[in-house]
């Protein structure tokens, strides 16, 4: 017997050692199942990296079997590493991002079938013509796709079986993923596209590592840039992986891609149902499917022979996993290109600070788009001042944003109203006592959700029917919604424009990809005169009729104490403006601000983005924040602050005292008490270049919790709640 290193998808920091029987042949990579204590798990077959002391055979386990089924390619394994060194993460937990379509590890078994058999029809009728006529080919179908593209029911199909013109036969579990079509519907490109997309292919094409930054303003033409690239890779034979920041822009995306391919990409995303996840993740380990167009999951799929990734809106924070592994996708898809010897496309119209600092020193190869395709101009932009345009009393739209509608409206156009937050309103008021319902399990206020009349807490779920009475001081009807959300506006403009054709998008309306997708098409028809829409609206969208965007609150966001507030909230801005004109007719966005004189809003109207980047990275490397110095937030949670705050001073206690590093805190985190748990942060700033990960290993997460006491470590924060 010989000793491998087998690792589990669990919360484990690194594989455990088992023996493997001399009649079993397993590698690097392999699929095995073994004991684990009273039970069998599949775990994969790990390389030894020497940091372990050898194993003593006494006391090991023995390996049951080997899973027959491809390897995981050792790319993928010394990037998985990577991954979960860099962010401090148990190594198993990374696993369980590869491993997580548990049906999908094993051998496919075919399924059973039906096709044309040799029998007499002993009576013929219409229904079973039309079946016998679709199985004239010689196809195999499963009985109810049969009986379904027939019109006729399953029992119809079960008689022609009795009586021996349909017989039983086995076929595939899954259909095949098509081969895209690289010279389908090439789309015309104008000469900067033409020249980045050139020197893309030309990397795509020896298969070298080099990072592009495809920075092109909203309506440029990017998408058709990185198909091209990807038309080449699959002539390489190489596969290609298209990361999106939203199951909603997948879903617009899809159709794009179809259009141009002449057949669907293998989509990834957790809406996926799960047959349908492990037939992509088969497809993918196979080589079979050679586009996969995903959420940051994607990245962790087990390619056979990976050659492009591209990083669409590279700077949506979406990208950032916020549990488990926290690993930033964009980040990480730099590294797995790098690993893999390809090249990587992040393409915005409004680059992180981090990627555009990397384009314009020369780390990244900077491809610029300055127009809009199709000679459309960009919109033009002012801001509306609400000192001076007060909306009237529980009210939430300036008369000028009301003036311009009534004008679009008018003229057959769209006007869209932007407010990224979600139900009614985001406080509910008495004003009797003063009291504002708050979750019971967080620090956070309860929104008002006035379609279902529920009160919500956006952080842990918790929903309560409205009450009709106060529940502090049990006044009746002295119950007030404060503030807007996109159902108060969508109630104020039913009021303002009753004939016009209203829609709203929200990510916590209730609707599956299917009916988004009707929607966003009944949009792009023009069958919709005024769009009231969150996030999911702002970006990637084309809606040729759409002239005005109103921005109702364009100030939401930069009070917030994160470092990259005022970057977020300009490429949010920036994303939403681009809706706007992306045909023939110039587009028009209005701002609704406070603070018309902030560096957001005045790089906003200016149109002027390198002044706004300049200013925020003057005012980052002046503090030290990233991309000119490194952060490491700690959190330290339990159901007692005390206890929370005591053993976070115990973690610095413990930490190395080395020149340069600075450490804040222990103080409560912003968002204290989530969940029924108290919430304590420590942040660690370090020069750029500096190992954060050694030092907090051998200092403060050297420190072990114990009883209720957790601990969730992130390397480049990027939420700060």
């Amino acid at each position: 017997m010989t000793i491998i290193n087998v690792l589990l998808p669990l919360a484990i920091a690194d594989a455990y050692s088992y023996l493997l029987p001399d009649d079993l042949h397993a590698e690097i990579g392999d699929f095995v199942e073994v004991p684990l204590g009273s039970r069998k798990m599949i775990g994969v077959v790990w390389p030894d990296d020497g940091k372990k002391p050898p194993a003593k055979t006494v006391k090991l386990k023995t390996v049951i079997g080997v899973v027959e089924m491809k390897p995981l390619p050792l790319e993928l394994i010394k990037f998985l590493n990577w991954v979960c060194d860099y962010y401090i993460s148990p190594k198993g937990m990374g696993l369980r991002l590869v491993m997580n379509v548990p049906e999908a590890i094993g051998v496919v078994q075919n399924i059973d079938a039906v096709r044309m058999g040799t029998g007499e029809v002993e009576r013929s009728t219409k229904a079973r013509d039309q079946v016998l006529d679709i199985c004239e080919g010689g196809e195999t179908f499963r009985k109810s796709e049969l009986a379904k593209q027939a019109g006729v029911s399953v029992a119809v199909v079960n008689g022609l079986l009795k009586m021996g013109a349909l017989s039983m036969a086995q076929m595939p579990k899954f259909a095949k993923f098509k081969v895209p079509k690289t010279n389908h519907n090439l789309a015309d490109l104008a000469d900067d596209q033409h020249a980045a997309a050139d020197t893309i292919c030309q990397a795509v094409a020896v298969q070298k590592f080099e990072t592009f930054l495809l920075d092109g303003v909203t309506g440029s033409g990017k998408t058709e840039v990185y198909f091209a690239a990807i038309a080449k890779a699959i002539e390489q034979g190489k596969q290609a992986v298209v990361l999106l920041p939203e199951i909603a822009l997948t879903v617009d995306f899809l159709q794009r891609f179809e259009n141009r391919f002449g057949v669907e990409p293998a989509p990834w995303h957790s809406g996926l149902a799960k047959g349908a996840r492990e037939r992509v993740w088969r497809a993918v380990a196979s080589g079979e499917a050679k586009i996969v167009i995903g959420a940051r999951s994607a990245l962790f799929l087990p390619f056979d022979n990976l050659g492009l990734i591209v990083v669409d809106e590279e700077h949506d924070g979406a990208y950032k996993q916020d549990s488990g592994v926290m690993y930033h996708a964009r980040d990480m898809a730099v590294v797995k290109a790098n690993i893999g010897k390809f090249p990587l496309i992040l393409a915005s119209a409004t680059p992180s600070l981090e990627t555009y600092l990397n384009a314009t020193s020369g780390r990244y190869t900077h491809l610029v788009l300055d127009k809009r395709h199709g000679g459309a101009k960009m919109p033009h932009v002012r801001s509306i001042d609400l000192r001076e345009h007060q909306p009237e009393s529980q009210k939430f739209l300036s008369e000028p944003l009301i003036t311009a509608m009534k004008a679009k409206l008018a003229a057959g156009e769209q006007s869209l109203l932007f407010l990224n937050r979600r139900g009614y309103a985001p406080l509910t008021l008495c004003r009797a006592c003063g009291h504002r319902i708050a979750c019971p399990q967080c620090d956070a206020w309860l929104v008002e959700h006035r379609f279902n009349n529920r009160l919500m807490c956006h952080h842990c779920g918790i929903s309560i029917v409205k009450p009709t009475k106060c529940t502090e001081c049990e006044a009746e009807d002295k119950l007030v919604a404060c503030g807007p959300g996109v159902e108060r506006i969508f109630e104020e403009v039913e009021l303002l424009f009753p004939e016009a054709r209203i829609e709203l998008l929200s990510s916590d309306i209730q609707m599956n990809v299917d009916e988004i997708q009707r929607r966003l098409n009944a949009i792009a028809a023009g069958e919709c005169d005024i769009i009231i829409g969150t996030q999911m609206i702002a970006k990637g969208h084309h809606f040729p009729h759409l002239t005005l965007v109103g921005v109702v609150d364009a100030d939401l966001g930069l009070e917030n104490g994160d470092p990259r507030a005022a970057e977020r909230t300009y490429q949010l801005l920036n994303q939403v403006a681009g809706r706007a004109g992306r045909e023939q007719k110039q587009g028009m966005v209005l701002l609704q601000t406070y603070m018309p004189q902030s560096p957001v809003m005045r790089a906003m109207i200016a149109q002027d983005r390198e002044a706004f980047y300049k200013a925020e990275a003057y005012g980052r490397e002046l503090a030290n924040l990233p991309p000119f110095g490194r952060l490491a937030s700690i959190i330290v949670s339990s159901k007692e602050q005390k206890k929370a705050f005591a053993f976070a001073r115990t973690m610095i206690e413990a930490a190395p005292k080395i020149t340069g590093m600075v450490i804040l805190g222990p103080a409560p985190a912003p968002m204290g008490f989530v969940r029924g748990r108290h919430r304590v942060r420590v942040l660690a700033r370090a020069p750029k270049g500096f190992k954060m990960q050694d030092w907090l290993k051998s200092g403060m997460l050297s420190v072990k919790p114990s009883g209720d006491l957790k601990v969730q470590t992130d390397t480049d924060p990027y939420s700060f709640f």
